[in-house]
């Protein structure tokens, strides 16, 4: 097993955990980057990178919790639906709970510098490049296995979508991130608090640890077209901030509340775009006939609603990891990136499934379902926990009959 040599393009958070884990088994590991430490220290941010329990312990299995006594905790969830148009204030459905397990988020342009510093330091080989095809067909002959986990870019576009298990083909959110700070800390707990309001879209914060220090991260989620797809109208970070505050007035007001004092972090401290959420097939072939194995964002690429991307990546990089590890002595074949994939799948299947039905106007036994977390903090508590590990949503909110069965068990009990 010891020597065996990987390849992996991409340093994002599925591709460092992998590499710095392959290191600790034995592995010769190289990452093919295309920006330097620096470079991504001084960049745009990436995303909201919130991540659970479960995958942070997978970090701290290999000595990754390099953040523990700086990142604010991020302790609960709350939820918040507003009514239909026009009615009053208090009929917005408001529930939250407490987290079984304390989560986190780092700025990416904290976190993937210093673990690129510790994969280096613990051994590994660092390529600042950005790889094209001619390069995988270089790396494929000198390493027994090649991993591209760099979500972007023509090598991205080798992985073929999946149009099985893709559910949509167009963009299904108008998407931004605003890091922030001067909000008004939530009164009880820190919580990621989301808050729907149906045929417009979704907003959700929580606090992270960024470059200056704690801030708060503003998730948009508008829906294509409607009045929150506006952030084609910014041109400067000062207009994107503006716009964050004009849509949390109009449509979020019970979260407006807390940011009348906010300003942006840094003004690389903002994104905006679209995407499809889509599966891609794990295996690319190459011009040559060589095969490159995907994993992260590369095969499963879910809209940023439900949070799940980070998780996934951790998870994916767990999943790999020990596959790999378990596959001593043996060729990297297409039957093992196959595999390997699948296993990672049996997880990320309940994520992807969860994020497109909440992509969905809301199911009325889901509505039922938040009403009576409003009784039973039970309930709260589950759909909190599940966030983190969404299989358990397939026992008892995503199928109307499950969910009745489950409320009538809790009205029982009571």
């Amino acid at each position: 097993m010891a020597n065996r040599s990987i390849t992996i393009v991409g340093a994002g958070q599925s591709g460092l955990q992998l590499a710095i884990g392959l290191l600790a088994h034995g592995y010769q590991v190289r990452i093919v980057s295309d920006r330097t430490p620096e470079e991504i220290a001084g960049g745009r941010v990436a995303s909201s990178q919130a991540m659970g329990a479960p995958a942070l312990n997978l970090e701290r299995g290999l000595g990754l919790n390099l953040w523990d006594a700086e990142v604010p905790p991020i302790e609960g969830v709350s939820m918040t639906i507003a009514g239909p148009p026009g009615s009053p204030e208090g009929s917005a459905v408001r529930w939250s709970s407490r987290l079984d397990a304390i989560g986190q988020s780092v700025d990416q342009r904290v976190k993937m510098p210093r673990l690129i510093v510790e994969f280096i330091r613990r051994g590994g080989e660092f390529v600042v490049r950005e790889a094209g095809i001619d390069d995988l067909e270089n790396y494929t002959r000198d390493s027994e296995l090649v991993i591209v986990a760099a979500g972007k870019g023509d090598i991205a576009r080798l992985f073929e979508r999946d149009d099985v298990r893709s559910t949509y083909k167009e963009p299904q959110r108008a998407l931004a991130l605003t890091y922030v700070d001067g909000m008004v800390p939530r009164p009880e707990y820190s919580a990621i608090c989301y808050s729907v309001v149906p045929g417009i879209g979704e907003f959700f914060c929580f606090p992270a640890l960024t470059l200056s220090g704690p801030c708060e991260i503003m998730v948009f989620e508008g829906i294509i077209g409607g009045p929150m797809d506006r952030w084609c109208e910014a041109s400067t970070p000062e207009q994107h901030l503006e716009i964050s505050k004009s849509i949390l007035k109009e449509f979020f007001p019970w979260e407006a509340a807390r940011c009348d004092d906010i300003s942006l972090t840094d003004e690389l401290g903002i994104l905006s775009g679209r995407f499809p959420p889509t599966v891609r097939h794990p295996v690319a072939v190459l011009p040559s006939g060589a095969e490159v194995l995907g994993m992260g964002d590369v095969v499963v690429l879910n809209d940023p609603l439900t949070g799940q991307g980070s998780n996934n990546a951790s998870r994916c990089a767990g999943v790999y990891l020990d596959a790999i590890c378990a596959h001593e002595g043996r060729p990297f074949d297409r039957e093992f990136k196959q595999r390997t994939f699948e296993r990672y799948w049996d997880f990320a299947k309940y994520s992807t499934r969860w994020t497109n039905t909440m992509l969905e106007p809301p199911a009325p036994h889901a509505i039922q379902l938040h009403v009576a977390a409003m009784e039973h903090p039970e309930i709260g508590r589950r759909f909190a926990n599940a966030i983190v590990d969404p299989e358990d949503f397939f026992s008892w909110y995503m199928d109307p009959s499950q969910a009745d069965a489950y409320m009538a068990s809790l009205t029982r009990s009571s």
